[in-house]
């Protein structure tokens, strides 16, 4: 029990302790309310629910690196149980009591496991972090970073790991003198082990140990809450906020009211929505997002975790300013991004789905975007030509209307439009790149030979249709993308399809994702869900002729973006072929490189093409053909075939390998 003055001492340095951390608490608020409004409050109860589920079952944690997260683990859960010990502790100092004996059994067998298992798992992160320092936790020499968190990163590792190390450690230490004064506890083993240092201390040097490691374990808590708001250990707050308020489908984009917004995009830290101010509190400069970034991997300036760590250093350098109202200093582009960095992005979502802690970094690339176009008119040269597309003929090839249906000439059979089959079952969306582009011209043949074969009403728009506008939005235009978006979707309301099909991840996400927000809401289904419903059902037939392995590139719009992994395998395995999975698949498989607008654009410099990455590693596996669902994919592994004398793999869309196989 603690002294008079011992308690006066600390509770004096408690108040001021509180003062300054709620002070510090306070400001990251009111400068996360300094973004624009955002709906994220919906459902509260189901939301609240699944972040605690994944922040108890630590999912989010274990995608990646499986031996750093089990660490992370141990830190987390003994940090969590810590809570309540560190309340017993107080009441141990404040009162005389000691919580021993069989009601106390539960409370300090878990203490001290898990504070032994709090300092396995720090000795373990900082061997990790500070002596065998993987890459994971540098940077690029061409990536931007902000010119405090070049030390300040490693500076605030160290402090919090020091803390956390300082904290648990004196804990232990203090309730071993305890043990070594009412003899060993049997439901604390690793306390009554370590009371063996202070076996042959007097009473009085005994108790002054306990009272020295008392203060301690929550003195260290008391020095540490002032900078606590400051450092990365806010995350323990602040994720689970994020991941409660995380939109339902990660990485879709909110609409823009033109009428109403006075900026368009984000050019400083207070025109982003609030969400994204929030994820640059709840990061934890992990480095995971940009281990999976295929611009960083091949040598882009772009690398998201340094955009989120880049924002929090700079929050941090202006809070109580920026808090207050003002306005922030500098533009994003001067300390968070450059351009090269916010034009690399191929918005493949998987900087999103890898984070821990529920961070969007994508979006925060897109909001650059918006202003660079839309408000700064500042944008690649080689977008100007889509855009116009786009804008005339509504679509980014720059094609008439008038063409949209070249792809089926020559047919043995003539393609329906909604005009001759008012009512289809299946309403197909060929997208303009099975429209127009000579090589994804045939997967729409294919797809309209499935579909006859298989006996459907079906019906195509024809020249009524136009580009769904994801090339638009991507690359910052949200203006011309609502226009294509308003067009379609009055087109779509007045047939009112009972079932829209695509062989386009990029136009299936759109207009099942995206148009819902512009008065569209639609059954829409990829060609490979569809069809292996097809096949299921009995409905469409396939001589299983295998013809050599082919291997299946997970397109990013159609994986990670929409979830569909496992139809367009059943499909490959129905038509007799063997696959052969490459390193990088499914969740965690590698971008072609087109989205984003890429197709549209000149790759960033960097060491590779992020096509060139990909293309490599699908050719490891041996396989004869490489088997694609989404045309874009299609085109870029094509060229990247054509560069190679002999031995290139086959590259075919599902649709061409299933249409190859129909049973006559």
């Amino acid at each position: 029990m603690l002294t008079t003055i011992e308690a006066i001492l600390f509770l004096a340095l408690a108040l001021g302790a509180f003062y300054f951390a709620g002070t510090g608490f306070f400001q990251v608020f009111k400068s996360i309310r300094r973004g624009k409004p955002e709906d994220r409050l919906d459902r509260l109860s189901e939301r609240i629910g699944r972040a605690l589920w994944i922040v108890v079952t630590q999912q989010s944690v274990f995608k990646k690196r499986p031996l750093v997260s089990f660490l992370h683990a141990l830190v987390f859960y003994g940090f969590m149980f810590y809570f309540l010990v560190n309340g017993v502790d107080a009441l141990e100092g404040f009162f005389p009591f000691r919580a021993r004996g069989d009601a106390w059994a539960a409370f300090n067998l878990g203490g001290d496991i898990l504070t032994a298992g709090v300092l396995i798992g720090m000795v373990g992160l900082i061997l990790r972090r500070f002596f065998v320092r993987p890459r994971d936790f540098s940077f690029a020499p061409n990536v931007p970073l902000h010119e405090d968190a070049r030390g300040g990163v490693r500076r605030d590792s160290s402090i919090v790991a020091a803390f956390i190390l300082f904290h648990v450690g004196s804990r232990l230490l203090s309730r071993a003198a305890v043990l070594a004064q009412d003899g060993a506890d049997p439901f604390q083993p690793v306390a009554s082990a370590f009371s063996a240092l202070f076996a042959n201390l007097s009473p009085g040097a005994t108790t002054a140990v306990e009272h020295l490691f008392w203060w301690g374990a929550l003195g260290s808590i008391l020095v540490f809450l002032p900078y606590f708001p400051r450092s990365k250990h806010i995350h323990l707050m602040l994720a689970p906020i994020n991941l409660a308020l995380k939109k339902k489908n990660p990485g879709a984009l909110a609409t823009m009211d033109f009428e109403k917004e006075e900026s368009f995009g984000a050019a400083k830290l207070e025109d982003f929505p609030w969400p994204r101010l929030l994820d640059a509190y709840s990061c934890i400069m992990c480095n995971r997002c940009q281990d999976v970034c295929p611009a960083y991997a091949t040598g882009k300036a772009l690398s998201p975790a340094a955009i989120l760590i880049n924002e929090r250093f700079e929050l941090n350098r202006i809070r109580p300013e920026f808090s207050a109202g003002k306005e922030s200093p500098r533009p994003l582009l001067e300390f968070a991004l450059n351009d090269e960095a916010a034009w690399a992005c191929t918005t493949c979502n998987a900087c999103i789905e890898v984070c821990p802690v529920g961070n969007e970094q994508m979006l925060h690339i897109i909001d650059v975007r918006r202003e660079r176009v839309l408000s700064a008119a500042e944008f690649p040269d080689n977008l100007k030509k889509a855009f116009n597309g786009m804008e005339q003929v509504a679509n980014p090839w720059a094609m008439a209307p008038e063409q949209r249906l070249d792809w089926a000439k020559g047919l043995p059979f003539e393609v329906p439009t909604v005009e001759k089959n008012p009512e289809p079952d299946v309403l197909y969306w060929v997208g303009c790149a099975a429209a127009f582009d000579p090589r994804a011209q045939k997967i729409a043949q294919s797809m309209a030979s499935i579909l006859h074969t298989a006996g459907l009403s079906w019906a195509v728009l024809g020249k009524r249709e136009k580009c769904t506008g994801d090339a638009a939005r991507r690359t910052g235009n949200e203006y011309l993308f609502a226009q294509l978006a308003a067009e379609n979707t009055e087109t779509l309301n007045g047939l009112a399809p009972k079932l829209i099909v695509t062989t386009c991840p990029h136009c299936l996400h759109t207009i099942k994702n995206e148009y819902p927000e512009f008065g569209g809401k639609y059954a829409v289904k990829h060609h490979t869900e569809f069809i292996d419903e097809l096949i299921k059902s009995g409905k469409l037939k396939l001589n299983a002729a295998a013809d050599g392995a082919a291997t299946y590139h997970d397109p990013c719009y159609l994986g990670r973006h929409n979830q569909v992994f496992d139809q367009p395998r059943q499909v490959i395995a129905s038509s007799g072929v063997k696959l052969a999975e490459p390193a990088r698949t499914r969740s965690n498989s590698f971008c072609c490189g087109a989205g984003g607008g890429q197709f549209w654009k000149t790759e960033e410099p960097g060491r590779e093409r992020v096509t060139a990455n990909r293309w490599r590693e699908l050719k490891s596996t041996g396989a004869k053909t490489v088997a694609t669902g989404c045309p874009f994919c299609m085109r870029m592994f094509t060229e990247e075939a054509a560069q190679e004398e002999t031995g290139a793999p086959a590259i075919r869309d599902i649709a061409e390998i299933v249409a190859g196989n129909l049973a006559k």
